[in-house]
């Protein structure tokens, strides 16, 4: 409602009645007149629009339940409330116009007090209604910011622990940060494709990234003796290296008895206990086969596999950018869906500039 004086458009094609509420009112409102339905909706839709409208139903032209219909149905004006005026007073009539949006209906011929009655209670209900709204949307920004803080912490205390894990196997939290957006990079190439559209909606493609750095959190079950190593490991060692995906699963399948399963834990779980399948079936630590695994897990495989390639490891040295693409190129439908290697390869300079990006200094 104004500060000032509440305005009324006042809408009748009879000149008689447009004076006669015109002096009712003036006192304690600023009135503007419209004289049929065009007019109506043009003053209406004006840049200081009327705070209620009295609107005669039996006019010329288009009539009252027109105007209140093109009314209701325009966003900018759709919530002044309307009250028709009429001779009408047929129970279906007055049934049509609240299916319509009108708030109230006042017969002719009018009775001042209920005229002034009315309109001061439809325009208190309308200020009350606008306030419970702007009140609903201040606790919903509020909602929306605590959520978004709640989201950023929940991921800051994530990221923490993986960079933890990595700091053990000689990685820095810079492998998590080239993963993650390595990851990003082939979902969202993907996301229009036949085969994984109905999977890479925003929504999930946004939990990929963030559950991305979790991929190797197994590995804090690994001794270090094992992790550390700076050889190659015999085939004990090599079992028990490749229990860290059952390590890092099984402390999610944890998590989720305490808080029940989400979908930020179930994508963290296949990252977990897949990104080392095979499309072959020759991958840990289930052996699964082709569509078997997991796109989650197959989009992890050929980020961690690219970003342990160009890194220097306490086992191997770096490889060059080049030398790992032709590497994946090679390994497409054995050990990565060909899809995504298809795809990694024509987004490699994308996967380079993150390299580059998130460099680790020793590197």
């Amino acid at each position: 409602m104004n500060p000032s004086k509440p305005k009324i458009l006042i809408v009748d094609d009879e000149k008689f009645y447009l004076d006669v509420l015109v002096d009712l009112l003036k006192e304690d409102y600023k009135t503007v007149i419209a004289k049929d339905g065009e007019q109506a909706l043009r003053r209406a839709a004006s840049d200081a629009p009327p705070d209620l409208i009295l609107l005669d139903i039996l006019m010329e032209g288009m009539d009252g339940y027109e105007v209140c219909r093109r009314l209701k149905a325009n966003p900018a004006v759709q919530n002044i409330p309307v009250i028709f005026l009429t001779v009408k007073s047929e129970v279906a009539d007055e049934l049509r116009g609240f299916e319509l949006g009108a708030v109230d209906y006042i017969s002719k011929p009018m009775s001042p007090p209920i005229v002034r009655a009315r309109i001061s209670t439809h325009l208190a209900l309308n200020e009350a209604r606008q306030v419970l709204a702007d009140q609903n949307q201040l606790l919903e920004r509020k909602v929306r910011e605590r959520t978004e803080e709640l989201d950023r912490t929940k991921y800051a205390a994530i990221f923490c622990m993986a960079s933890l894990v990595e700091a053990r196997d000689n990685e820095t939290g810079k492998h998590l940060l080239r993963t993650q957006n390595y990851v990003r990079v082939l979902a969202e190439a993907l996301k229009n494709h036949p085969r994984f559209r109905h999977y890479l909606d925003e929504h999930t493609i946004e939990l990929l990234y963030k559950t991305a750095p979790l991929h190797d959190i197994g590995k804090v079950g690994v001794p270090d003796r094992i992790l550390l190593k700076p050889g190659k490991l015999d085939s004990e060692e090599w079992v028990l290296m490749k229990k860290h995906p059952d390590h890092g699963y099984e402390a999610l399948l944890r998590a989720e008895q305490e808080m029940g399963t989400t979908d930020f834990l179930q994508v963290a779980k296949e990252i977990i206990y897949t990104h080392h399948e095979k499309w072959d079936s020759s991958g840990y630590p289930r052996g699964l086969k082709g569509d078997e695994i997991p796109i989650a897990g197959r989009l992890m495989a050929v980020a961690d596999v690219y970003d342990a390639l160009i890194c220097r490891r306490v086992y191997k040295s770096s490889f060059t950018h080049e030398v790992a693409v032709e590497m994946i190129r090679q390994a497409a439908g054995y050990h990565f869906d060909p899809d995504i290697a298809k795809v990694f390869l024509e987004r490699q300079e994308e996967f380079k500039q993150i390299a580059s990006l998130y460099a680790d200094t020793q590197n």
